[in-house]
């Protein structure tokens, strides 16, 4: 690997897994659960955020309790993990992910999916090997990417955080990214609006080929 070649860690859910439809049909199972009524896509987009306590802040108007918190999780989860199966990775992004490893360069996977989750199903849509490293969270789903991007890279042998350029498809992966000394592109496919991600000032793309490409540009 060139001394100064782009180092891309890759977000799985929204960015390189197509999970969106998944994701709101979770969600709003999980809303009924709870006695709240549905949300549609583009509120979702408009309200989501990380920490995800505060996106429930966001709609109940005040921060769920520790209780209700751990309904509300468990019952996302449950739900989501059952429709995941159904969900594809996202157009064009295997061959990606070849032509990235097939040129000499290297990436990696960093995503706040349990990590004991996020294993079988990258194994299962058959990428595992594209990536030098695969992390998914391991703490407390009340949390947000950046001490995970950090310990992230650091476990990257060979690779300075200058050299790295995150890619994702929520203003926390900026975040995350700025926090560990990194850049980010973000992809307008996933959980926020582009009004919501442009407000992370970095760049905002619309398909996970101009985010490689733009992504490539910003170590040059």
């Amino acid at each position: 690997m060139r001394a100064r070649a782009t180092h891309l860690v890759w977000d799985w859910n929204g960015t390189l897994f197509h999970d969106i439809d998944a994701v709101i049909d979770a969600t709003n199972a999980s809303f009924a659960e709870v006695g709240l009524g549905p949300i549609t896509l583009e509120r979702y987009r408009e309200l989501y955020c990380v920490p995800v306590p505060r996106f429930y802040e966001r709609l109940m108007g005040r921060l769920p309790t520790d209780a209700e918190w751990s309904v509300m999780d468990e019952a996302f989860h449950r739900h989501y993990w059952a429709l995941a199966e159904h969900a594809r990775l996202a157009v064009g992004a295997e061959q990606l992910l070849t032509d990235w490893q097939a040129a000499g360069l290297t990436q990696s996977l960093c995503s706040l999916a349990p990590h004991d989750h996020l294993i079988p199903i990258v194994r299962t849509h058959g990428i595992e090997q594209r990536f030098i490293r695969v992390d998914g969270r391991t703490g407390s789903s009340r949390a947000g990417k950046a001490e995970q991007m950090v310990r992230h890279l650091a476990a990257l042998e060979g690779v300075a955080p200058e050299q790295v350029v995150v890619i994702g498809d929520a203003v926390d992966d900026a975040v995350a990214a700025a926090h560990a000394g990194a850049q980010a592109v973000l992809y307008t496919g996933g959980s926020h609006s582009r009004a919501g991600l442009e407000a992370a000032g970095v760049p905002v793309v619309d398909s996970l080929a101009d985010a490689v490409r733009v992504a490539r540009s910003l170590t040059e």
